[in-house]
């Protein structure tokens, strides 16, 4: 039976990638242009980090956010607005006492992560669920953090994507439902291939998805090559698409993409191929139990 398929696309992330692709957008003239193109070629969502425009790396500049937030709003088009806070979670030891956090090491309060989301009220805010090691640094999000998170977006009244990581994390995160710090069933996004949590495998996916609450909406993703891959199991497991140049910088091996819409582009291909329907903005909100926007 065809269904409608949501594709979200993850505009820029916060790692050092604009080095490496010069597509990835930084200001937010570009992070909210890249994103219009996107919805354009067919994302119903998209996810928004911010870069400081001098230097090229993540900021929580609410400034930011707001001129990213009312381009993309001014714009006319009805796509979904999903705002990173995973900003203000990294910590790295020091080298002499691990008490003391070293250089790039970015932790805040609750409060702070989540400003910008109770100032803008975007529909859709991510709230990673628990702690980890990302690469040479420790990913920090504690129960008691992300409970303090999860209330000021609920009464915000945005709706938390969960991203989980590793199968912990997901029953952390139907924790919080059960508890009611997120309405049920939860919107989910499995982020598979970062190192050090799920791998990006087909058995991944169909294990992180036996873990969901029943009648829950969710999205997975690969990083990197994976990415494409994983969009098409995703498909056929009956979940939702998320590409875009947080997770990947390449159109096909050996050659960067152009945009975000090239990827999202991509997707809807593998969408139709596979037999279904790439959801529209509309489609998305009443998926998502979610009003239009005024």
């Amino acid at each position: 039976m065809q269904r409608k398929v949501i594709i979200a696309c993850a505009v820029t992330g916060s790692a050092d990638t604009p080095a490496r692709n010069p597509a990835v957008p930084v200001t937010p003239r570009d992070i909210a242009a890249s994103a219009i193109d996107a919805a354009k070629a067919g994302a119903a969502i998209v996810h928004i980090h911010v870069r400081d425009p001098q230097t090229t790396r993540p900021s929580m500049d609410g400034a930011l956010y707001r001129e990213v937030v009312e381009r993309i709003r001014a714009s006319g088009t009805d796509v979904l607005i999903n705002l990173t806070t995973g900003p203000g979670a990294r910590f790295i030891p020091g080298v002499d006492d691990p008490l003391k956090p070293a250089p790039g090491s970015t932790l805040s309060l609750p409060t702070a992560r989540v400003r910008h989301v109770v100032e803008l009220a975007p529909e859709i805010c991510s709230l990673d669920m628990g702690s980890m090691n990302m690469g040479g640094q420790v990913f920090i999000n504690t129960p008691a953090h992300l409970e303090a998170m999860a209330v000021a977006i609920r009464d915000a009244g945005v709706t938390p994507e969960l991203e989980v990581f590793e199968a912990g994390h997901l029953m952390l995160a139907r924790r919080l439902i059960e508890t009611g710090h997120v309405k049920p069933p939860g919107l989910f996004q499995i982020c598979l291939g970062i190192s050090w949590g799920q791998p990006a495998t087909s058995e991944a996916v169909a294990y992180m998805r036996g873990l969901l609450p029943p009648d829950c909406i969710w999205f997975a993703f690969g990083i990197s090559l994976h990415q494409f891959p994983i969009a098409a199991q995703t498909v056929l497991l009956g979940g939702h698409v998320r590409v875009g140049l947080e997770d990947n910088l390449y159109l096909e091996k050996g050659k960067l993409t152009p945009s975000n819409a090239a990827l999202v582009e991509k997707a809807a291909n593998i969408i139709d191929i596979l037999g279904d329907h790439v959801a529209t903005p509309v489609e998305a909100r009443q998926m998502l139990g979610l009003r239009a926007r005024p």
